[in-house]
């Protein structure tokens, strides 16, 4: 009697298993010592290369740089002799300071090293950011321009920089009178308490502003001059750490009232001219606009664009 023969089905073959990533060395650190910035003086800075990786370093340079027009020397050394895994090495650098400008400032330092061996990668990076001065204690601290006017004295009011300014009459008859809360993307936010015809806004210039809170975003209240009202603001927070944003506000009459992605907080009706009121039944607006913050982490103070264009009447945290 015939067999019928047994198919075979090979069984499947076990799915190699693949390899563990081997894990990366670590990456070369550079650090720069504490530059002493009492000018006008010759200041010595150090920094320090620590071997990181697995292998010998050598052939290391390490250069440094300083805020523009500082100069250094030598710009570039050489540091002789290989390191060992751990080990680290010392470069020195002689930077002229100049003296102290009033204000706050901050100053960054940067250093790069080049090599061979140590993690490999063969270039690493630092720099240092130091603050000289004190930020200005609030927003009311930095108040440079005049940009609401009585309708009886106009003369003062020079918020575009022509000699126009807004109607602090027209400004109440939309709610925003000396004080009034605003509420705006999230923010509970405060309009100037300034009196008309006094500086009540800050045409933006870099100034540092302290500022306290915790969130997920900062919401400034303002309103732009020309169509280039855009710039990048500087928050530093507590613990050292910095973070920034970009914003801008439309032309406070004639751009689109969405332009630079901001928000429409209120318009005005006219404005106020150096000859008078005039220029009925043109909207003359404040806008609302944000940038991110790290909610983990407490707002210390905050850095605004240096771009005079932006005018900004207020800024708070919100959640």
């Amino acid at each position: 009697m015939a067999v019928a023969a047994a198919l075979l089905v090979p069984a499947p073959a076990a799915a190699a298993a693949e390899p563990e990533p081997a894990p990366a060395p670590a990456a070369t650190e550079v650090t720069i010592a504490p530059v002493d910035l009492a000018g006008p003086a010759i200041s010595t800075v150090k920094v320090t290369v620590k071997n990181a990786g697995p292998d010998r370093m050598r052939s290391l340079k390490v250069s440094f740089a300083g805020p523009v027009g500082w100069a250094v020397q030598p710009s570039v050394r050489s540091v002789d002799g290989t390191f060992a895994a751990g080990a680290t090495a010392a470069a020195e650098f002689r930077i002229q300071v100049p003296e102290p400008r009033p204000g706050f400032t901050v100053r960054t330092f940067t250093a790069t090293a080049t090599y061979k061996g140590g993690d490999g990668a063969g270039t690493a990076t630092a720099t240092r950011s130091q603050r000289s001065g004190t930020p200005l204690a609030d927003l009311a601290d930095a108040y440079n321009n005049v940009g609401v006017t009585d309708e009886s004295n106009t003369t003062p009011g020079n918020y575009d920089g022509g000699g126009n300014s807004f109607s602090a009459q027209k400004l109440a008859d939309v709610g925003l009178t000396p004080g009034a809360t605003v509420r705006a993307l999230g923010a509970e936010l405060t309009w100037p308490e300034a009196a008309a015809g006094t500086k009540g806004n800050v045409s933006s210039a870099g100034q540092a502003v302290t500022l306290s809170g915790r969130g997920s975003k900062l919401v400034f209240l303002g309103s732009g001059v020309g169509s280039g009202a855009t710039g990048t603001a500087t928050v530093y927070y507590k613990d050292g750490s910095t973070g920034t944003g970009s914003f801008g506000f439309p032309n406070w009459s004639f751009d689109p009232a969405n332009a630079h992605g901001a928000t429409l907080v209120a318009s005005s009706d006219g404005r106020n001219r150096q000859s008078g009121y005039g220029n009925a039944g043109i909207a003359y607006r404040i806008f609302a606009h944000s940038i991110p913050l790290d909610a983990a982490k407490e707002v210390d103070f905050v850095v605004l664009p240096g771009n005079g264009n932006i005018h900004v009447f207020d800024m708070a945290v919100a959640p």
